[in-house]
């Protein structure tokens, strides 16, 4: 098929993005809501916000939804959508929506009642249901294609979210403009199941989760240690030649650090709990803690003797694990985790040196996506929102640092935007977001600019005049975090790892064990030259053993046979272009090692 009839991509916008599908899902929550009322005339309705895929809605019932009861309420949302009922906006007063909705024996809504603010709008379908509703929403039920919205899956939920209030049913459901949008959503969720890290990552033999370690805590297996190896490798490498100093530092540490950081002040929801000989030490604050930051550690180590400019700038860096205390639902492979590796550093810079050690640093983050072949990505400029109390720091402090990141991004010309209010709480950030094969978006790279640390700490060099100056701060990871890295690249790639980065980069299958020592002679050949090879001594069938290198998304496999032997060759076939027929050993060696070395496919 020539470009000219390639068939064009169907954008799936986000709910925030378009005032049409924000219209239209918070309306078919409301019929959802409306349909599961009328059929399960105990359920008892909380809220039901839009969400970027959809919407759902929570219910107190003593019915227990299952997927079978989904499809009947589906049915019945066709219904009340096809009476083309007006959605009509009604405001009234405080008292009258109290009246209301104690006639109806809603106590979550009265609940809701309470924290909102006059004027109170309600939303009727027609003259059949209502609920307290902000809006928007479309005009009439007829606006919303019956064939456009799917209920998706029930999940339990608590009211408010705290676990000791009542547990609800939560239905989650998605709603679309038209049914080509809904079948381009349900084609991307398939694939997405078909990507899924953690079903690829089991396969793969990559890593487990195990209920006596915990959840959130993965067990690297030795595959998958060679796979964190190869990217800790690859980035250690880079970092040398760019004059990066490595450094390690303790898991945990006093409170008295994270005190002196910001950070127990303004993370401690997030961090462990402490650790200390009593209650009293408790109580007080007073122990130790699991670290969630690896910059603390490396302020002391600046701090640890006086420096002068001609020492600037000092870039330390290690690849530090760090620990943060996510709540179990938020929990969700290698991409939220409790315990993570982050690819840290610290840069110390004269405020002169500032602007040149910042675009130093993007260039290697965007030559770090680069070997990934990760190419789909937008710069955010994290900025604070100045109206916020979460943020340290003067004016002066958080203008220069934003000051410093708009021009470097408006120097190399990156397609960017701005995020009020996704700042760290001590500096602004330059955000790497990446949109997946899903057209999914994770954060990945980021790099900060940051006053404040140095002033907290009273960091200091010694200038040319001999009087002393405030250095400032660069923190940034290209990665963001290893296990949350794996996880993309694992999902991108489908587990169809780049030569360079695959834990088995290839295996050499002998048709029968009289072709056993030329495979194992090759092996070694290529060990030497520091290629991950490996030889298949199942002694299974040649079918049988190709398809186990198939399963097993090792990107070079080689059969060994008795033309091989004696001419010196290998039939070669890769994932990416297939059967590439037979090649000389030394052709073969010099093919893989030029591959692993220029990042390139075989």
């Amino acid at each position: 098929m020539s470009n000219a009839e390639q068939p064009e991509k169907i954008h799936l916008p986000k709910t925030s993005e378009s005032e049409t599908l924000k219209k239209i899902r918070h309306t078919t929550s409301h019929v959802m809501a409306m349909a599961v009322q009328k059929l399960f005339p105990k359920a008892l309705v909380t809220i039901g916000p839009w969400i970027e895929n959809g919407f759902y809605y929570d219910f107190d019932s003593p019915d227990a939804f299952t997927d079978k009861d989904l499809k009947t309420i589906q049915k019945e949302m066709i219904k009340i959508v096809n009476q083309k009922l007006p959605v009509v906006r009604e405001e009234v007063t405080r008292a009258e929506a109290e009246a209301r909705i104690s006639a109806l024996n809603e106590p979550y809504k009265l609940e809701i009642l309470a924290g909102l603010q006059e004027p109170i709008t309600l939303y009727h379908l027609g003259d059949k249901w209502w609920d307290l509703c902000a809006g928007p929403h479309v005009e009439n039920t007829g606006d919303l294609h019956p064939k456009a919205f799917k209920l998706e899956s029930v999940a339990g939920a608590y009211w408010r979210g705290d676990e000791t209030k009542a547990q609800l049913q939560r239905i989650y459901g998605t709603a679309w403009e038209n049914p080509e949008q809904l079948a381009e959503y349900e084609r991307r969720k398939e694939e997405a199941l078909r990507r899924d890290h953690r079903k690829i990552g089991k396969e793969l033999g990559l890593f487990i989760f195990s209920e006596l370690v915990g959840p959130g805590l993965p067990l690297w297996t030795p595959k998958g240690t060679i796979l964190r190896s190869i990217l800790e490798d690859f980035l250690k490498k880079e970092q040398t030649k760019r004059g990066y100093l490595p450094v390690v530092t303790p898991h945990i540490a006093k409170t008295d650090l994270f005190m002196k950081s910001g950070h127990r002040q303004k993370y401690k929801e997030d961090m462990f709990p402490i650790m200390a000989d009593n209650l009293e030490d408790i109580a007080a604050d007073n122990g130790f803690v699991m670290k969630p930051m690896n910059c603390p550690f490396h302020i002391q180590i600046y701090q640890s003797e006086l420096r002068s400019y001609r020492d600037l700038p000092i870039r330390y860096a290690e690849f530090g694990t760090v620990y943060r205390y996510e709540q179990s639902g938020e929990l969700g492979g290698l991409t939220r985790v409790r315990g993570f590796t982050v690819d840290d550093s610290h840069l110390f810079v004269t405020p002169e040196q500032l602007d040149e050690e910042f675009m130093n640093v993007v260039d290697l983050i965007l030559s770090v996506f680069e070997k990934l072949r990760l190419k789909n990505f937008k710069a955010r400029l994290s900025f604070r929102d100045p109206a916020s109390d979460k943020y340290i720091g003067t004016d002066d402090a958080w203008n220069k640092a934003e000051g410093a990141i708009t021009r470097a991004v408006e120097k190399l010309g990156m397609d960017h935007f701005i995020g009020i209010g996704e700042a760290a709480f001590y500096g602004p950030k330059l955000d790497f977001i990446f949109s997946d094969a899903l057209d999914r978006e994770w954060q990945l790279g980021t790099v900060q600019v940051d006053y404040n640390l140095p002033e907290r700490f009273e960091l200091e060099y010694i200038d040319e005049h001999s009087s002393r100056q405030r250095p400032v701060m660069i923190h940034r990871a290209p990665f963001g975090s290893l296990e949350r890295l794996i996880g993309i690249l694992i999902e991108e790639y489908a587990g169809d790892f780049p030569v360079w980065m695959a834990p088995v980069q290839m295996r050499l299958v002998p048709v029968a064990q009289d072709f056993m020592p030329f495979a194992k002679e090759v092996c070694a050949k290529l060990l030497a030259l520091g290629v991950r090879a490996e030889v298949d001594t199942s002694n299974e069938r040649l079918g049988k053993m190709v398809r186990n290198a198939e399963k097993a998304k090792i990107p070079i496999v080689g059969i060994i046979g008795g033309n091989e032997v004696e001419n010196n060759t290998i039939s070669i076939r890769t994932r990416i272009e297939g059967e590439l027929g037979a090649l000389g050993v030394d052709e073969v060696v010099k093919r893989i090692v030029d591959a692993i070395a220029n990042f390139s496919d075989f």
